[in-house]
């Protein structure tokens, strides 16, 4: 009787004496090795592969870190320049006038603020059939039939001159706007007085160093101790300072050129 261990899986004796020998071996083995041995390469390279792109990717949040490092450092010291000026801005916790105040207590600020002749003030006048557009002063007769010498006289040479006051009521008006004719009104001030003194002075920068002059006429006007304000425009830069009262307009020119 046959041992299994050395019998063909047919019933019949495997090679001499029934016994695997290693040409049997390779036909049964060889194959399944190789496919075997295939598959550990092909792991290995997409492992390698998923290795490198982490890597690339840990190198692109490195490089984002300190980018961001940077930008937050410039926006960290940014924040204590501005904190710096602000703090050196001068406090309005006690000014005499605020938000809360009435309409007569603000437009009396405006008025003190923005000081000129008192006896006549201009008003804005736009042509809109030629687009022409200018101030001329306010008049009481002006247009009036048989009275009024305009366009042929100028304002300043008419002997029917009877001038409108800049009282409380215009710089009302001048800062309310509103709805139809008064929309349109917008009055000027004449700073120059008959004496050739002044209130204020008002500085126009428009030039690419704008800020530097501005800045630089800010401080003069701190050093001296004459207040001083700051507004921005569409197109330049406008600087306004006040005197407590009225200076030669030569030494308001001067304040300007300070710098220089």
């Amino acid at each position: 009787m046959t041992s299994p261990s050395n019998s063909h899986p047919g019933g019949a004796a495997a090679g001499s004496g029934g016994m695997l020998t290693a040409r049997t071996f390779g036909r049964y083995g060889r194959g399944e090795g190789t496919t075997w041995r295939k598959s550990q390469v092909a792991d290995r390279s997409g492992t390698e592969t998923e290795m490198a792109r982490v890597r690339a990717r840990l190198a692109e949040l490195d490089k984002e870190q300190r980018q961001l490092l940077q930008e937050l450092s410039a926006l960290e010291a940014q924040q204590t320049a501005e904190m710096a000026a602000q703090a050196k801005r001068p406090s309005f916790e006690n000014a005499p006038v605020t938000n809360m105040s009435t309409s007569s207590e603000k437009v009396e600020l405006f008025r003190n603020l923005f000081a000129g002749r008192p006896d006549v003030f201009p008003v804005r006048w736009e042509n809109r059939k030629t687009g022409r557009a200018g101030y001329s002063p306010a008049c009481f007769n002006e247009w009036v039939k048989g009275i009024c010498g305009k366009p042929t006289v100028k304002c300043g040479d008419c002997k029917h001159q009877r001038f409108i006051p800049p009282d409380a009521s215009v710089i009302e008006r001048h800062l309310r706007g509103g709805e139809g004719p008064s929309a349109d009104f917008v009055a000027g001030v004449y700073p120059l007085l008959r004496d050739d003194t002044c209130w204020f002075l008002a500085a126009d920068f428009d030039k690419a160093s704008w800020a530097e002059d501005a800045s630089a006429l800010l401080a003069t006007c701190r050093t001296k101790g004459v207040p001083a304000a700051l507004e921005r425009s569409d197109r330049a830069m406008e600087a306004t300072s006040g005197y407590s009262s009225p200076n030669l307009c030569r030494l308001g020119r001067l304040a300007s050129l300070d710098r220089h």
